[in-house]
């Protein structure tokens, strides 16, 4: 008989050790990037929409885990789920059978998407976006996908292909033979549909780079345009879905938007097991799997196992139950609306965008000389250094954990889990309030950091 294996003993004994191990066994230069900006917390406890560092101190979460925590952290809800789940002791994963789970979250997560027929499941966001690639191109037996410069659809190869920032993709070509075009740009969309190779468009609603919007009637117009050419619109929900902006899918904002293919994934896994899901027409599915030699031609080792359905399906229901999606439109736009009272008040602050509570903080070049001057400095250092002079003392000195919107970009994204209330957006905007306060003050410990921040942009040059 093995010995017993004790989980809470060995994070007791060897806990303290997590950016030691991480900086030897993993990715070392997460621990090394987190140590430089001061973001090197040691947190021990969650719920809900915050955590607590080892001193006991309460961290408000507008990060949501890059938006996985939709629900916040360890919703009691899911947590039951997953415990049902486990003492029921399923035969799951047997591979030759079909288990009731799988299907009840696809007809649940189907009920928000009337204009789609099957789901595939797999274990994230970049494996649905992967499986919406493959079955774009089978489906129109074309080769070639259009994607939006800027885009963020995953990291894994072909994912890759269809994402817009250079930095990623250095290193890793050859990829698929992938165009990007410019979000909302109608005319460069249907100059490539015109060589009467593409497969497909991917798009996000709302780019989380940056926060950008596709502008009014874009969509709709995109679709009409792929129909023609007999492409089709993949909706890249990732982030997006499952009420983030206010609606149950960004796309739901503009009418008569019905994607061909959607992909979902974060949200769904209610903060517990990776989950992804990829939504589609019923033709298309037909089209890959069309004979039972091609039973298997896609699949995923992990996908629709008990325990993500099981965390999917509670997380629908919870939503449903306590009206997330409206609570989140309501407080979003109570949240947005704070935020856009102050740039009158702010010359560095420039715009808030977005919907729901996915909500960009853009700062841009001030007009007095003195801060100006500052400013100057920091973008001839390194763009994007003055967003994270904000982040910082966010998260040091009002311990809010926020996150800047993508590399040289000088934008705040918020994307905190759609539970927040108004005591944390009041929580938010004063702390904001404060940096902000200070930033325009041109002195002080925010502009120390700064100038830290301009030398170690220059040392790595």
């Amino acid at each position: 008989m093995s010995g017993e294996f004790d989980l809470r003993a060995l994070l007791a004994e060897r806990g303290g050790e997590r950016y030691e191990l991480h900086a030897k066994y993993l990715n070392h230069q997460l621990p090394r990037m987190l140590h430089t900006i001061g973001f090197d917390k040691v947190y021990e406890r969650a719920e809900g929409a915050h955590f607590w560092d080892a001193d006991g101190v309460d961290h408000l979460d507008m990060l949501a885990g890059f938006g996985v925590m939709g629900l916040g952290r360890h919703h009691p809800v899911v947590r039951k789920a997953l415990h049902d789940v486990l003492d029921a002791q399923l035969a799951d994963l047997t591979r030759f059978d079909c288990q009731p789970l799988p299907g009840l979250l696809a007809e649940k997560l189907l009920a928000h998407s009337p204009h789609l027929d099957r789901v595939f499941f797999g274990n994230s966001g970049t494996e649905a976006v992967e499986t919406a690639l493959k079955f774009a191109r089978y489906a129109t037996g074309r080769p070639r996908v259009l994607y939006c410069s800027h885009a963020f659809h995953g990291l894994t190869t072909g994912s890759l292909s269809v994402n817009g920032e250079q930095g990623f993709r250095e290193g890793f070509d050859p990829l698929l033979p992938d165009t990007a075009i410019t979000l909302g740009d109608l005319e460069a969309l249907e100059r490539e549909l015109r060589r009467g190779d593409v497969a497909a468009f991917v798009v996000e609603p709302i780019q989380g780079k940056g926060v950008q919007e596709a502008p009014p009637g874009f969509l709709r117009a995109a679709q009409e345009l792929l129909h023609r050419h007999g492409a089709l619109l993949i909706a890249d929900e990732v982030q997006t879905g499952l009420g983030r902006t206010g609606d149950f899918y960004a796309y739901q904002h503009e009418d008569g938007v019905e994607p061909d293919l959607v992909c979902v994934a974060k949200a769904l896994s209610g903060g517990y097991v990776p989950v992804g899901a990829t939504l589609g027409k019923d033709w298309i599915f037909k089209k890959v799997y069309s004979s039972m030699d091609r039973v298997l031609v896609h699949s995923a080792s992990f996908g629709s196992n008990a325990q993500a359905m099981a965390a999917g399906l509670a997380v629908l229901s919870v939503m449903e139950d306590e009206g997330t999606v409206a609570h989140a439109r309501r407080i979003g736009d109570l949240l947005s609306g704070r935020l856009r009272e102050l740039v009158p008040r702010y010359e560095l602050l420039h715009e808030i965008r977005g919907r729901g509570l996915m909500i960009g903080i853009e700062f841009g070049r001030p007009s007095s000389l003195g801060l100006r001057g500052r400013w100057t400095m920091l973008q001839a250092a390194r763009k994007g250094l003055f967003a994270q002079m904000v982040v910082v003392p966010l998260l040091q000195r009002h311990h809010i954990l926020t996150q800047v919107s993508g590399d040289h970009l000088e934008v705040i994204k918020l994307i905190p889990p759609l539970i927040i209330d108004e005591a944390d957006v009041d929580r938010f905007v004063t702390a904001f309030t404060a940096v902000m306060d200070e930033a325009h003050g041109g002195g002080g410990l925010m502009w120390d950091f700064g100038k830290t921040l301009v030398k170690q942009a220059v040392a790595q040059r």
